[in-house]
């Protein structure tokens, strides 16, 4: 797994690559901007109470707990904004490091986007959730990457796999390699943990993922590939 991080790493300069991570960076810093002003403009124009004292501390409190809620769904969105670039993505990989592969399935835009949102939701129900346990010293940062760790693990595995394997073929890869892919999962999710460094997650992940679902396709009968 650290052979393919590497290679995603050295391949970060190239030029579809930059394209592709000023796009997301800009789409995720634009996107948590809107969700925090959104949710700095109902704290404002909600009154829970009639002593100003007593509502200025909840509103404080309130961006604090904003603003915590926004770094824990930081890979989910990152996720939502660049599984529609994921394909360019891919490309750039396979086309420097696997020349041989025929063209691969194309998979529409809607798809790709609808699948996003569905993610977004997910992950956010699952933090939800799992938000009692992010209050316990230790046992919050377990609890973290072992939520996120399995769903981003899993979401990436199936939009790269999707492209090159039939539906039977992702879902006996994914049964077969589901450590390797919580492990996957864990490290894309402590690096978008990461502050700056998380900005260029969308791309390495994608970049990172398109190696290792390469390597595992290997090992499956010709008829798994579409």
């Amino acid at each position: 797994m650290i052979r393919e991080l590497s290679r995603a790493v050295g391949q970060l300069p190239d030029p579809a690559f930059t394209r592709v991570l000023i796009f997301a960076a800009l789409g995720t810093i634009v996107l948590f901007i809107a969700l925090l002003t959104g949710f700095g403009w109902l704290l404002t124009h909600t009154s829970l109470f009639d002593i100003g004292w007593v509502e200025t501390g909840i509103d404080l409190l309130g961006g604090v707990a904003g603003l915590f809620l926004a770094w824990l769904m930081f890979p989910a969105v990152m996720v939502a904004v660049s599984s529609t670039l994921l394909d360019r993505i891919v490309d750039a990989v396979e086309r420097r490091h696997y020349p041989h592969l025929p063209p691969p399935q194309r998979i529409p835009v809607w798809r790709s986007v609808l699948e996003g949102l569905k993610f977004l939701g997910l992950v956010l129900l699952a933090n939800l959730l799992a938000l009692p346990f992010y209050f316990v010293p230790v046992v919050n940062l377990f609890v973290w990457f072992l939520v996120n760790g399995y769903l981003i693990g899993r979401e990436y595995f199936e939009l790269v796999a999707v492209r090159r394997l039939t539906p039977m073929g992702v879902k006996f890869l994914r049964s077969e390699r589901r450590m390797g892919l919580f492990a996957a999962g864990v490290i894309i999710a402590f690096l978008s943990s990461l502050p700056l460094v998380n900005l260029l997650v969308p791309v390495l992940a994608a970049a990172f993922m398109a190696h290792l679902v390469e390597g595992m396709r290997r090992d499956l009968p010709a008829a798994a590939s579409v």
